[in-house]
């Protein structure tokens, strides 16, 4: 076992590290594209076809210990790695989805100055969250937790020099931490209520925490805190209320390391935290009660604000959180196992749309520098191809060299190739993204029989079984759910039609065409439509058959699982309400669809459709459109008083006492120096006086002592 676990960890950190030093050292390394990014593909292509080996070969989980890491006192952690349903899946999901956004990266990074730092950074993530999803412990977890916060930094930050991408990997970085704060605390938490009760070491290990015996000692208070820590842990990571606002902003990366973050990997650690600790989640009902209310919010609001974006990137950003927030809804009903059901989903389906929108990105870039090259819009400097600024200049000059007069563009400010204003009908010019983006764009709508039919029905159907057998409250977060499902119908709908259908709306459209992708780019797409497609299947309804995912991670007779799930009386609905509910989710999906294509008419209208739905929510629309204010109400409760008490407190303090000590030391030595160069007189006779007189005192020190 423990060379296999070797091949599926070492191939992705092993390229990291050789792409990064090549690079730094030899710079014709830097222009072999194709080498590198054939290299990368395969050190994550090889992990993924071992882990497919294990997973069809799978018996019983195992664990590989390599050697012990931390031993002091009560505290012995071993580097561990675990292989089980819950680890194969989500490592299969990592490097499969990995594996095509490797691929993707190849063409859509090309000519990039730093391809080969790009796909370092890509490797060195997919090793961190191989870490993350194959821990033993929650110590080697954690590193995998740290390693993805980083490399998330980096990637966001790719594009470092413009300030904009800097900012937002720092957001991300900062908010993060606050989560990891949480959830070093929910360690120490458990490990002084572990080694309080029990003799021997204790090294967080998955099989020792959660065997029954320790399962019993966080019945109680203790459990509530620890569930409610590794919660707040997971809501950075998962950017659920109140952390989720670095997830928006993180789409200044490149649009690989969006799909990468927001469809597969990082956003999901929160929810395969607390699937892998669903035992002990499950002993905190009160715990799951917040866990529910917050991802059934976090849903609705990122919902009415995707509803109001413009850049097709942010969209799906807001759509990543708003479908967390569904996961967050299962997981607080004691349904883990729909939540990594719909991880997997999601993870096709959104990968899908974001690579799709980087094809449609890619394409409009062309449209830019082709229009700039025309004189029909100013460069992205804001200075037309023969040199003419763009601002209007009253000068004598202007007489000589007339200024170009520019298309006008739908929006304020200059041509921006993610603003889907500027795009309509690149279906004709884009045929395979076209396709690819609507199955998932239906997917994602849960529109039967796609994969997001199934595991987003299953949310709501175990929701309204919870409420009936827990609590009738929770029938409320079940409308909720609903209310987000419509919202999330129309407003990809209005993404897929805004971009896709209709009349193009960028200048000069009769002259200036888009393209489609190189096959790179578009090879990706149709693999993940497909399995858009089919990937629903794995998790059938009760009333259509076997779920599959139900039995490999919660188990069946004679297996348990590694995943917990709500012990409800009895398991499943009445056959005729269940029917009742997958065609309520149907219904949702068709009318969703129907009614941001027929009724609003975005493919249709274009702009005019979203300023028909601005006028007729008002308000609301408004508040949606600056994201609740969420943003306003950090800077004023949080870096407005930091910076104030930064710049009013602690500057001084700096430069008083800090640099002050600093300085008076400097001084100090000063003084000394100076009363020192006196005795440094440069006559001879007093030199000898001084060597007399310290014979002197030598002489009378032996005798006296």
């Amino acid at each position: 076992m423990e060379p296999l676990v070797q091949l599926i960890l070492l191939p992705p950190l092993l390229m990291a590290a050789f792409n990064g030093m090549m690079g730094l050292f030899w710079a014709p390394w830097r222009t072999k594209e194709g080498l590198v990014g054939a290299l990368s593909t395969a050190a994550v292509a090889v992990p993924f076809a071992v882990a497919l080996s294990l997973f069809l070969g799978f018996e019983h989980a195992a664990v590989a210990r390599f050697f012990p890491w931390l031993v002091a006192g009560d505290l012995a952690v071993d580097f561990a790695y675990r292989i089980d349903e819950l680890s194969l899946l989500m490592t299969l999901v990592v490097t499969g989805v990995g594996t095509l956004i490797h691929l993707y990266s190849i063409g859509y990074m090309h000519g990039d100055g730093g391809f080969w730092r790009f796909f370092a950074y890509l490797n060195l993530f997919i090793f961190a969250m191989l870490n993350l999803v194959l821990a033993e412990n929650l110590i080697v977890l954690f590193l995998g937790w740290e390693g993805v916060g980083l490399c998330s930094y980096l990637l966001i930050g790719f594009w470092y020099t413009d300030l904009k991408n800097s900012a937002a990997a720092n957001k991300a970085f900062i908010v993060n931490r606050i989560g990891d704060f949480a959830y070093l605390l929910a360690m120490f938490l458990i490990f002084q209520t572990v080694t309080a009760a029990t003799d021997g070491p204790f090294g967080f290990d998955f099989t020792t925490l959660l065997a029954p015996e320790t399962l019993a000692l966080f019945e109680g208070s203790v459990g509530f805190w620890v569930a409610l820590l590794l919660f707040i842990g997971a809501t950075g990571k998962s950017a659920q209320i109140p952390l989720f606002v670095w997830l928006p902003d993180a789409m200044a990366g490149p649009t690989p390391v969006s799909a990468l973050i927001h469809a597969a990997t990082m956003v999901t650690s929160g929810l395969y935290l607390l699937a892998r600790l669903s035992a002990l989640v499950l002993l905190a009902p009160g715990a799951m009660a917040i866990i529910a209310v917050i991802g059934a919010l976090t849903a609705l609001m990122a919902a009415t604000i995707a509803i109001t974006q413009t850049d097709i990137k942010r969209v799906l950003a807001y759509s990543t959180v708003s479908q967390l927030g569904f996961m967050f809804l299962a997981a607080g009903v004691g349904a883990f196992f729909v939540a990594i059901f719909h991880v997997m989903t999601h993870a096709f389906f959104k990968a899908c749309l974001f690579l799709g929108s980087g094809s449609v990105i890619h394409s409009m870039h062309h449209v830019e520098h082709e229009l700039a090259h025309k004189g029909i819009i100013p460069d992205a400097h804001g200075h037309d191809p023969h040199g003419h600024h763009a601002e209007s200049d009253d000068s004598a000059a202007k007489v000589d060299a007339p200024h170009p007069t520019y298309a006008t563009l739908p929006y304020e400010g200059p041509f921006d190739a993610q603003d889907m204003r500027t795009m309509g009908g690149l279906g004709r010019y884009m045929p395979v993204t076209r396709w690819t983006f609507l199955i998932a764009t239906l997917a994602i709508a849960g529109l039967p029989p796609l994969a997001g039919f199934f595991s987003k029905d299953e949310i709501l159907l175990r929701t309204f079984q919870f409420a009936g057998h827990v609590h009738a409250g929770f029938y409320l977060l079940w409308g909720v759910g609903i209310v987000t499902a419509i919202l999330t119908a129309v407003y990809m709908t209005r993404a897929y039609l805004l971009t896709f259908e209709g009349e193009p709306r960028w200048p000069s459209a009769m002259d200036v065409k888009p393209h489609e992708s190189p096959w790179t780019i578009t090879t990706p797409l149709v693999v993940l439509a497909g399995l858009s497609v089919v990937g629903g299947f794995l998790g059938l309804p009760h009333v259509l058959g076997h779920s599959w995912i139900h039995g490999w991670l919660v188990g069946h007779e004679g297996h348990v699982g590694p995943v917990a799930d709500y012990p409800l009386d009895p398991p499943y609905v009445p056959a005729g309400t269940e029917w009742m509910l997958l065609a309520l989710g149907a219904g949702i999906a068709i009318g969703g669809i129907a009614l941001a294509w027929f009724g609003l008419r975005f493919g249709a209208r274009g702009p005019e459709a979203d300023a028909k739905v601005r006028r007729g929510l008002g308000w609301v629309y408004a508040m949606a459109r600056r994201k609740w204010l969420w943003d306003e109400a950090y800077d004023a409760a949080v870096v407005q008083p930091v910076v104030r008490a930064s710049r009013d407190g602690l500057a001084p303090f700096d430069k008083r006492v800090i640099d002050g000590g600093v300085d008076g030391v400097g001084t100090l030595v000063g003084l000394a120096s100076r009363a020192v160069r006196r005795v440094q007189t440069g006559v001879v006779q007093v030199y000898a006086l001084a060597v007399v007189l310290g014979v002197v005192a030598v002489v009378a020190l032996l005798l006296l002592v």
